[in-house]
C-alpha cells in the first residue's frame, strides 16, 4: 500500500528558527504521544541528539485505539498488564481541529480513505494527525518502539541513567542502561485511574469498571448504571451507553442538594447528588436520600500523576494529584534543565501549543546552562 501524500508544513511566525548548537548534547523522551513527538522535533532543531522511547509498536501514545482491556476493571490491581490508551470506540474530540494542532501544522481535513473531515472529528483521525507530523518531521529514526522505560535515576558521573527492556519481537532480550544528559518525561496521565471512596462498597455484589476500562456500550444492556463524575468523560460516556442501558443515573459532587432531576430529552437519565453509600443488598443510597438497586458503578473520576520509572531521591513529589515543585509546570528546579515534563497541566484547551511553548522554553533553558556550566569548568582549568 502506497504512502499517504505529506502534510503541507506551514511555517509559523511564533516559532524560531534552528539555532547552531554550541555543543552536542543527548536527550532521552519518554513517550512517542503528542508531547512527546513535538519535544523530539522542537529538541533536535536545537542541535541536540534525541531518542524517544516508545512502550507501543506505534507512535501516538493516548491517541491509539486498542479494544483490549486491563484484567482488573477498576485499574487498581499493581500486578495487572496495563492497557495505556483510555480511548472507547466511539469518542470524538471536544475541541474543534483548530484548536488542536501544534504551531505551524495545523490539523486541518484532509481527503483520503479512512479520513475523518468532521470539525470535531473521531480519535482515529487524531492519530492519523500525529502520525502524519511524524512522517513529515522525519521523526520516526528517532523513535525506538516497543521500547519500555523501567528506570530513570541520577547517574553517578553525571546525566541520567536510562534503563529500558523490549516489549516486543525477543521475550528474553533483557534490559539495556544508557546515560542522556538530559530526560524529557512525556508518557502522559490518562492510564492510572483515580477512584472514588464508597462506604460499604467492599459488600457491594454488584460490578465496578474505570473509564479507562470503557470501551462499548452493548456491555450494559439492560442494565441500571451509576456514573460517578460530571467531567467530560462522564457528558460523555453516560450518553453512549443510554441507548443500551436500562436507566442511567450520574452522581455529581456539584450538586450538592435535592432530589434527583430527570434530564430533558431523555427517558433513563437522572442527575443525582453524590453516593453515599453502596449496601450489600445491592443498593445504592444518594446524598439526598434516594436509593436505587444498582448493576454496575462506572468510575468517571480521572487519573493521576504516575512516574513508576523515575528516581529523584525526594527531589520531584507526587501527592494530592499534583507534581511538584516544578517551575512552569515544567522544571524541578534543582534539578533542571536536565529533567522536565511536558504536558503537566490538563485543563488546557490549546494544549498541542502549550506542548510546543513548553519545549521552546525547555530547550533555551538547557542551551543556556550547558553553557554556563561548560564555561565554568574552563575557568577551573585556567585557574
Amino acid at each position: 500500500m502506497s504512502s499517504p501524500a505529506r502534510h503541507p508544513v506551514s511555517p509559523s511566525p511564533l516559532l524560531l528558527p534552528p539555532r547552531a548548537p554550541r555543543c552536542a548534547r543527548s536527550v532521552a523522551v519518554i513517550g512517542a504521544g503528542a508531547a512527546g513527538l513535538v519535544a523530539a522535533r522542537e529538541l533536535r532543531r536545537e542541535g541536540f541528539s534525541v531518542v524517544v522511547f516508545e512502550r507501543l509498536g506505534t507512535v501516538g501514545g493516548t491517541w491509539v485505539y486498542d479494544a483490549d482491556v486491563e484484567s482488573d476493571p477498576m485499574g487498581t490491581d499493581p500486578s495487572r498488564a496495563v492497557v495505556h490508551s483510555s480511548l472507547y470506540e466511539s469518542l470524538r474530540t471536544n475541541l474543534p481541529r483548530e484548536c488542536m494542532g501544534f504551531l505551524g501544522y495545523p490539523l486541518v481535513s484532509r481527503d483520503g480513505e479512512g479520513r475523518d473531515p468532521r470539525r470535531f472529528p473521531g480519535h482515529r483521525e487524531v492519530l492519523r494527525y500525529l502520525e502524519d507530523f511524524a512522517r513529515d518531521f522525519d521523526l520516526y529514526g528517532l523513535v525506538r518502539l516497543g521500547t519500555e522505560v523501567m528506570e530513570v535515576e541520577m547517574a553517578e558521573g553525571g546525566g541520567w541513567a536510562v534503563r529500558t527492556r523490549q516489549v516486543t519481537g525477543e521475550s528474553d532480550a533483557g534490559c539495556t542502561s544508557e546515560v542522556y544528559d538530559g530526560v524529557v518525561v512525556c508518557n502522559g496521565h490518562y492510564t492510572e485511574p483515580r477512584i472514588a471512596e464508597i462506604p460499604g462498597v467492599e459488600a457491594w455484589p454488584g460490578k465496578q469498571i474505570h473509564s479507562h476500562t470503557y470501551r462499548v456500550p452493548l456491555t450494559f444492556l439492560d442494565q441500571v448504571v451509576v456514573v460517578i463524575g460530571n467531567g467530560l468523560s462522564a457528558f460523555d460516556i453516560s450518553r453512549d451507553i443510554l441507548r443500551f442501558a436500562k436507566e442511567v443515573h450520574i452522581a455529581s459532587r456539584s450538586r450538592g442538594s435535592g432530589a434527583p432531576v430527570k434530564q430533558p430529552g431523555y427517558d433513563n437519565l437522572w442527575l443525582h447528588t453524590m453516593i453515599s453509600s453502596a449496601e450489600e443488598d445491592g443498593t445504592v443510597v444518594f446524598l439526598d436520600g434516594s436509593s436505587l438497586h444498582v448493576d454496575v458503578i462506572l468510575h468517571c473520576t480521572g487519573y493521576k500523576y504516575h512516574f513508576p520509572f523515575l528516581k529523584t531521591n525526594g527531589h520531584v513529589i507526587v501527592d494530592d494529584n499534583r507534581v511538584h515543585p516544578l517551575y512552569k509546570h515544567i522544571f524541578p528546579p534543582s534539578l533542571a534543565p536536565s529533567l522536565s515534563f511536558i504536558g503537566i497541566p490538563w485543563k488546557v484547551y490549546l494544549k498541542y501549543i502549550l506542548f510546543t511553548f513548553s519545549l521552546y522554553l525547555l530547550s533555551t533553558q538547557l542551551h543556556s546552562l550547558f553553557f554556563v556550566f561548560f564555561s565554568l569548568y574552563v575557568t577551573l582549568l585556567l585557574e
